[in-house]
């Protein structure tokens, strides 16, 4: 693989430090969850690597999501080669890893971009920004949240939110367990460094060990449950609804349903 152009790699006192870097909202597409994937892979195979963060060096936004220029007039088949690699390719990578991982979330968080950040082990947030799935009002839906949200939010809170598009502050993230910690903005890497430091003080190999039974015991079959939502986004972007709306997006126009 060529030199990455999306996302950036460091490690600093035992900690890999990514950090997605595609302006102006790190819209996720092809590439950059290629190298994302690919620097996960390079931390846990880096003995001298004893936790991940993951950040953002956008100014607008965390992630605001998938880059709907991909899915704009493609089919279901185009669309499961992508979420193949943002839900079972981040799956595999963070179930395998090995390490602790950290999302230190400093900017708005939107659709896929949530997923980036959930799928890490704990979530540092800035007090000042939210997080959404507006997958709805464009016409598809948040596929992983179908499993996710409801776990950790419970069913009737997570419904509301993946059916209207609404937002959630940090704070009420913080106070309903989504996340772990709400922090000033200009304190999120340092909290985040400062968690990271705790984790990489611990054996590796205990750390290893016992992060892999947490996963284990903590999986609830998710994987089969995602196949069964990427089913279902599949042939809904095959319909007139789906397209419309993301039309309408791009036009920055109201969508007419059919």
């Amino acid at each position: 693989m060529s030199e990455p152009e999306f996302v950036r790699y460091e490690v600093r006192d035992r900690v890999a430090e990514i950090t997605l870097a595609r302006e102006p909202v790190n819209a996720i597409n092809h590439q950059l969850i290629e190298e994302l994937l690919a620097a996960y892979a390079r931390a846990r195979g880096d003995d001298g690597v004893r936790a991940i963060i993951l950040t953002s060096a956008c100014d607008k936004a965390f992630s605001a999501g998938m880059d709907l220029k991909m899915i704009r007039g493609k089919s279901g088949l185009d669309l499961r080669r992508f979420l193949e690699k943002l839900y079972f390719g981040m799956h595999d990578a963070q179930y395998r890893m090995g390490k602790p991982t950290i999302a230190a979330v400093n900017g708005p968080a939107r659709a896929a971009g949530v997923t980036l950040a959930v799928s890490c082990d704990c979530l540092i947030i800035a007090d000042d920004v939210d997080i959404s799935y507006p997958e709805i009002v464009v016409g598809v839906i948040p596929a992983m949240h179908f499993v996710h949200l409801p776990k950790q939010i419970g069913r009737h809170k997570a419904f509301e939110m993946l059916f209207t598009g609404d937002t959630m502050s940090a704070p009420e993230a913080e106070r309903r367990g989504l996340v772990n910690y709400a922090v000033p903005r200009d304190q999120v890497m340092a909290k985040a460094r400062e968690m990271a430091a705790k984790y990489a003080s611990m054996s590796p190999v205990i750390m290893e060990l016992a992060r892999d039974a947490f996963m284990r015991a903590n999986d609830f079959e998710y994987r089969r449950a995602i196949e069964n939502t990427v089913e279902t986004i599949c042939n809904i972007i095959n319909t007139e609804d789906a397209q419309e709306g993301l039309n309408a997006f791009a036009e920055k126009r109201s969508p007419n349903w059919e």
